[in-house]
């Protein structure tokens, strides 16, 4: 058995081909579509990067494994404490532990767990290569890599390998004699001249006005990602930056495809691709980033390819990427963590067969602390540190009608915001009770003076709104944290 995990950083799943995107930004990941199952509803439960892959190499939700954040005590993994054995439970019942306990030999090919000080993602790898790049790396550096490490592995039948691009991930870092293939193609038709003069007067991280984060700077490194956008025939420059960095990724994958059909493995290998979480390219006014717990940042790809299993099927249902732990555990025959949170949508990668949950809920703790409920067409978020973007405590998104989240109907429908905010209590509370650690971590971020990315921010961010014509907004974010850090 041999288990190609593709893992693309920052991959919204509206963005390719086999999601419906008019864009042909993934003909390499479609035609492994076709051969096998496309998960439509998958969502990552703890966004971003860090928190998301806690999930998923735990096997539990953020709020018992602690890992919700990018900074403080909530960047770091908890303690397994006094039940701890001569080695951590965590690590032994991991995810990536389940094709080890399987009998392939596991390697992985990333740069994470360097990243974020979270060695933790390593465990369970008989082997690890990492480029050195600490994600900034480019796919170009990646792929020899991959490539080498499949043609000293040729002869080898059973192995599982994990290989990570971050290309789409910010900032956009496609070569530049990779051109704009997207230059005459136009963009989502959403984004009208309307709606990016409202942009233009929000005010957040990451706006329009400031893609950089807090400034409207550009790295000469980095030119596919504007440091800001005011004029409209410009906005396609950041909508084509992230487009590109899919299609380089899509491309550099479809090498590593063709050297599996050439040693004549192709057929025989499970493929498994996936991100750790979305982008938001306009929602809720941000730009380049994955800040929030909204559905464009939560919702992913989750695309399947599995011998003898089913082909060219499109399958809905609410699942988490946590899910996968269960579902590998189920179709290698191993045994599953009874502490995991996921449950297993094997029979949907066999069969086709729907499968999945009544909702969900998702969390963001690393630039806003924020948890949502996602049910039926609704999208129900509940905000407590809103990251500098003057957001309400809640808000409400019909998804069927307006799946670019430009429209909250919080007012009009107070009957389905309770029924949102009792999702996220009773998932609260049961977590809780499953937890060992007397404390929810969204409140450990709030006591460490907020999400990580808001860190000492508001001064400087306060002074460039003045500068950008956006004074009124600057007084508002005074107001609202005149009394921060809370005692």
């Amino acid at each position: 058995m041999r288990v190609l995990f593709i893992d693309i950083d920052t991959l919204r799943p509206d963005h390719i081909g086999c999601y419906g995107y008019a864009r042909n930004t993934t003909p390499n990941l479609d035609q492994v579509a076709r051969q096998g199952v496309v998960m439509q509803q998958c969502y990552c439960s703890d966004a971003p990067c860090l928190p998301s892959r806690a999930a998923l190499i735990s096997g539990v939700f953020g709020i018992r494994n602690g890992a919700v954040g990018h900074g403080g005590t909530a960047a770091d993994r908890r303690l397994t404490g006094p039940e701890r054995g001569f080695t951590d439970q965590w690590d032994n019942d991991n995810f990536h532990n389940i094709f080890r306990k399987a009998g392939l030999y596991a390697a992985s090919i990333s740069t994470f767990g360097e990243r974020h000080s979270s060695w933790w993602f390593q465990a369970g790898f008989n082997e690890v290569l990492n480029v050195g790049g600490h994600g900034g790396e480019s796919g170009e550096e990646v792929l020899p890599v991959a490539l080498d490490w499949l043609k000293r592995n040729e002869q080898r039948d059973d192995w599982y390998l994990h290989l990570h691009l971050w290309d789409p991930h910010t900032p956009y870092r496609a070569p530049e004699s990779f051109g704009n293939p997207f230059a005459d193609e136009p963009i989502p038709a959403w984004l009208t001249p309307e709606v990016f003069e409202k942009h233009l007067n929000m005010v957040g991280p990451h706006g329009i006005q400031e893609i950089s984060m807090y400034d409207d700077k550009t790295s000469p490194k980095y030119p596919r990602q504007p440091g800001a956008v005011r004029e409209y025939d410009k906005l396609r420059t950041v909508i084509d930056g992230y487009d590109c960095g899919i299609a380089y990724a899509d491309m550099l994958l479809g090498q590593v495809f063709d050297l599996l059909k050439a040693q004549g493995i192709y057929e025989d290998t499970a493929i498994i691709i996936t991100s750790d979480h979305g982008e938001n390219m306009g929602e809720l006014g941000i730009y380049a980033e994955h800040g929030t717990a909204d559905d464009i940042t939560c919702h992913i790809p989750m695309i399947i390819k599995w011998p003898g299993g089913a082909a060219n099927k499109s399958v809905p249902g609410f699942q988490y990427l946590l899910d996968l732990a269960p579902t590998m555990a189920e179709l290698l025959n191993v045994k599953p963590n009874p502490i995991w949170d996921g449950q297993s949508f094997a029979q949907s990668v066999l069969q086709g067969t729907p499968a999945g949950r009544d909702h969900l809920i998702l969390s963001q703790m690393a630039h806003v602390c924020q948890r949502s409920a996602r049910f039926g067409d609704w999208l129900y978020m509940r905000t407590i540190h809103d990251g500098f973007r003057l957001l309400p405590r809640e808000m409400l998104f019909n998804l069927k009608d307006d799946p670019h989240e430009e429209h909250d109907v919080a007012a009009q429908h107070p009957e389905i915001c309770a029924r949102g905010a009792k999702m996220i209590l009773d998932w609260q509370e049961g977590q809780m009770l499953r937890s060992p650690y007397p404390a929810d971590p969204m409140w450990t971020v709030i006591q460490e003076n907020g999400p990580y990315h808001t860190w000492n921010e508001l001064p400087g961010y306060v002074e460039h709104l003045g500068r950008t014509g956006r004074a009124e907004g600057a007084q508002q974010l005074l107001d609202a944290y005149e009394n921060w850090p809370p005692r």
